[in-house]
C-alpha cells in the first residue's frame, strides 16, 4: 500500500490480533479489534473480492467495540474449503461454523456479497440476537442500474475460468480492469480518498487463491441476493445503504426493509457502493446507535 490511511490514526488506538481457528476442514485467518472485556461483539464479513482490511475504516469508527473480522474461504489469508463448491450455501455453512468457534452470540455484519452470506447464515440457523447490513444486495445484480456492465463482468469471470490457466490469472488480476471497477464504484469527489481506495483495490482486490474460487464466488454474489432469506430472519435488522449505489438502487434498499419482520434503514447520501470507504463514521454511527441505544455519539 503506498497510499497513507485517512483512518490510520483512529485504527491505531484500537488493540488488534491476527488469530487462525479450524472450519470445515480448512484454516480461517481472523483479526480481532478491540478489548477483550467489551459489552458488543461483532463478527464482520466483507465483500466480494475484499478481505478483512476493507471494513477497517468502519472499525476505526467503533472504539470499545470488539469485532471480529474473518478472511472469506478462498479471499486473503484464509484458503480455499477443501472439496467444496464455493456457492452461498458453502459460505452460509462456513460463517455458522465460524461464529460458533470464535464468537457464539456475537452481532453478524455483512457489507455487499457479505450481507448476503450472513443473511443465508441466520436465515439457516446462525443464532445472533442482531444483524447489520452493510451495503446490502437487495436486488439480483444484472437487473441494477449497471446491469450492462454486470453482464459484461460475467462475461470477464467467465473467460477468466475458461482461458488457458495463465492466460486466465493474468486477466482476472489486470490492474487496469481493477481500476475500472473502482473508478466505476468510488463516487467521492475528493481527490487524495479516491487515491486511497484505488490504492486499497489494487492492493487487495486480486488476493483470492485462484481463479476457480473467485468464479464459483462471482456465481454466488449474481445469483442470490438478500430478499431470499430476509423474511427468515426475526432477529432485528439494520440495512445501511447508500443512496447513489449502482449495484442496489435505493428504491430497492427501501423495498427489501420491508421484508424483515424487523428492520430499521438507514440512508448515507452522496456515496455508492464504498460506504465502508467513503462514509465509515456515518455507518459507524448508525451501527453503533442500533447496538448501544445509550451510548454517547462516535468521533
Amino acid at each position: 500500500m503506498t497510499v497513507p490511511n485517512p483512518y490510520a490514526p483512529l485504527l491505531d488506538e484500537i488493540p488488534v490480533a491476527r488469530l487462525e481457528v479450524d472450519v470445515l476442514g480448512g484454516r480461517t485467518a481472523y483479526w480481532v479489534y478491540g478489548p477483550a472485556d467489551a459489552a458488543v461483539t461483532v463478527v464482520a464479513v466483507h465483500g466480494f473480492r475484499g478481505e478483512h482490511h476493507g471494513l477497517e475504516p468502519v472499525v476505526a469508527h467503533l472504539p470499545g467495540i470488539r469485532v471480529i473480522s474473518p478472511d472469506l474461504p478462498g479471499f486473503g489469508e484464509t484458503p480455499p474449503l477443501p472439496g467444496v463448491r464455493h456457492d452461498i450455501n458453502a459460505y452460509a455453512h462456513w460463517l455458522r461454523d465460524f461464529v460458533a468457534a470464535v464468537a457464539p452470540g456475537a452481532v453478524i455484519l455483512g457489507h455487499s456479497f457479505g450481507s448476503i452470506v450472513v443473511s443465508a447464515a441466520v436465515a439457516g440457523g446462525l443464532e445472533t440476537p442482531r444483524v447489520v447490513l452493510v451495503n446490502p444486495i437487495g436486488a439480483p445484480a444484472l437487473e441494477g442500474p449497471k446491469g450492462v456492465l454486470t453482464r459484461l463482468a460475467v462475461f470477464y469471470y467467465w473467460a477468466g475460468a475458461r482461458l488457458p490457466e495463465a492466460l486466465g490469472e493474468a486477466l482476472l488480476r489486470n490492474g487496469l480492469i481493477v481500476r475500472v471497477m473502482s473508478e466505476s464504484m468510488a463516487k467521492t469527489k475528493d481527490p487524495y480518498l479516491r487515491r486511497f481506495i484505488h490504492d486499497q483495490h489494487d492492493t487487495y482486490f486480486s488476493r483470492f487463491a485462484d481463479r476457480d474460487v473467485l468464479h464459483d464466488a462471482f456465481v454466488a454474489s449474481v445469483s442470490n441476493d438478500v430478499r431470499a432469506f430476509a423474511p427468515r430472519i426475526a432477529q432485528p435488522t439494520l440495512l445501511v445503504a447508500a443512496v447513489r449505489d449502482d449495484i442496489t438502487p435505493i428504491e430497492a434498499e427501501r423495498h427489501l426493509a420491508t421484508l424483515f419482520p424487523s428492520a430499521e434503514l438507514v440512508e448515507i447520501d452522496d456515496v455508492g457502493h464504498l460506504i465502508h470507504y467513503e462514509t465509515p463514521a456515518a455507518a459507524a454511527d448508525a451501527i453503533r446507535r442500533f447496538l448501544v441505544p445509550s451510548a454517547p455519539g462516535t468521533r
